[in-house]
């Protein structure tokens, strides 16, 4: 069972790869407002079976399509993984220029405080474009290589293509912050490589099926594992929405508007790999040409390359990461790309598709057990599951509410995009679909906060103006 499983997770990750490196991503052209560009590299490996044949340092490098022949790949026991990071001290209120967490303050991986202790989340390495970057593709590789000291120009390395680039706004999107290029990486030599993280970096590698069973169960597992993978982060809508030293405000407005809950996938991390990085030195690694890839993994990187656990083994997971926001969404794109796109009715095949036709054409989707508030009935997890994931949803039922009265343009946004999906056109590319959806479901935030708050204050001084009228009569 366990080889049938990692077998189909390298065909996901080879249908994946083969699908970005043939797509053209969708290009944001940055304002004269604010020219400000950011990129990460999503860095993906194959880790072989233990038993292995070595491969000599000086062979030949495959191509993408030699790659997933190799016999080291193929085998069953061979394990996709993806690195993230786990930042310690990044809040949501840390901006450090030049570093990724700058722009974590407004895509929700920051690390919050939730029901009293600290949750720790985590991103993929990157960061902002400095001047004399020569694009969003330099910008990745040196970010990756000022934070964890991995170079992505090796010969190791290929750049597969990029995702969709994506808008970073200010928590209710009245402001562009900057473009987000993600870059996807393959490494294409088995050997563990070295890794010199920055003071309170981490680095993870997290098995591709422990995303895939939460995200594709019926490829893997089944959708009640699958629904178990998933959990949220609270966070404090306050924190957002006052400035940082208005302490009255803050307590005032949490009080009015609650929280806000995002959803997260919990990366579970045995007790034993949870181990500090800074306790360890890559230069005393073994040599690599035998693959001892759990003990070099626990040395380097201070986490264990084990793939996660099944059924009751599972609760043994006495650490968890919590993969959410902007990281998350992310991840969910590069899931999208392992589905098949839409087929269209055999009858169609010759000529112009009528509507009745596009309408009946399936949308493969990810399994999200979760839907964006306001969008109730909507397939944007088919068309964006990455917009479904940052969407905020809030503790108070009334502000939902409001939301969804005032959501009408985004959902015409959303069914716009769903039929532009379902009829193949150019407009899929052309139109900037995940901006428009973004800035109209801000807008009914807005909207909804302000009609919130009027309705707060009506309900204060009528009960105030009661309570008067009670005492005094």
């Amino acid at each position: 069972m366990t080889q049938e499983k990692s077998d189909s997770v390298v065909r996901l990750l080879s249908c994946a790869l083969h699908r970005i490196r043939t797509t053209p991503p969708r290009i944001i052209a940055s304002p004269a407002t604010q020219p400000r560009r950011a990129a990460v590299a999503i860095i993906i490996r194959v880790v072989p079976p233990p038993n292995a044949v070595p491969v000599p340092d000086d062979v030949h490098l495959p191509n993408l399509n030699q790659f997933f022949e190799l016999d080291w790949v193929k085998d069953p026991l061979a394990s996709p993984e993806v690195l993230l990071l786990r930042r310690d001290g990044g809040g949501p209120s840390d901006a450090v220029p030049g570093n990724a967490s700058a722009f974590q303050n407004f895509t929700g991986d920051g690390t919050s405080k939730s029901n009293g202790k600290t949750e720790a989340h985590v991103a993929f390495p990157g960061g902002r474009t400095e001047e004399g970057d020569e694009g969003g593709l330099y910008t990745a590789m040196r970010q990756t290589w000022e934070e964890i000291g991995l170079d992505l120009a090796e010969r190791d390395f290929i750049c597969i293509g990029q995702l969709d680039d994506r808008e970073i706004t200010t928590s209710l999107g009245k402001r562009l912050l900057m473009i987000l290029s993600p870059f996807v990486f393959l490494q294409l030599t088995p050997k563990p490589l070295p890794t010199d993280p920055t003071d309170g970096t981490a680095i993870h590698w997290i098995p591709l099926e422990t995303l895939v069973s939460a995200v594709l169960p019926g490829s893997i597992s089944d959708k009640k594992y699958a629904n178990s993978r998933w959990s949220s982060v609270t966070v404090d809508a306050a924190s957002r929405l006052t400035p940082r030293r208005a302490a009255i405000l803050h307590i005032l407005v949490r009080v009015l508007i609650g929280s806000m809950q995002f959803p997260a996938i919990l990366l579970d991390l045995p007790e034993s790999e949870a181990i500090p990085v800074s306790s360890t030195s890559s230069a005393a690694l073994p040599s690599s040409a035998s693959y001892p890839a759990l003990t070099q993994d626990k040395l380097e990187k201070g986490f264990t390359a084990t793939k996660p656990r099944w059924g009751k083994d599972r609760n043994k997971s006495r650490h968890q990461l919590k993969l959410w926001g902007l990281s998350l969404g992310m991840t969910l794109d590069l899931m999208a790309t392992m589905i098949p796109p839409p087929t269209f009715p055999s009858s169609t095949l010759n000529q112009q598709p009528t509507s009745k036709d596009l309408a009946e054409v399936s949308l493969p989707s990810l399994h999200l057990p979760f839907h964006p508030v306001g969008g109730e009935g909507m397939r944007i997890d088919a068309i964006a599951p990455s917009l479904a994931s940052v969407f905020p949803r809030f503790s108070y039922p009334d502000v939902n509410f409001w939301i969804w009265v005032f959501g009408k343009r985004y959902r015409e946004v959303v069914r716009g995009w769903e039929a532009s999906v379902r009829g193949g056109g150019s407009n899929v590319r052309r139109i900037n679909w995940s901006g428009t959806a973004l800035n109209t479901f801000y807008a009914a935030v807005r909207k909804a906060l302000i009609v919130v708050l009027v309705l707060r204050a009506i309900g204060v001084l009528v009960g105030l103006a009661f309570a008067g009228w009670w005492a005094f009569v």
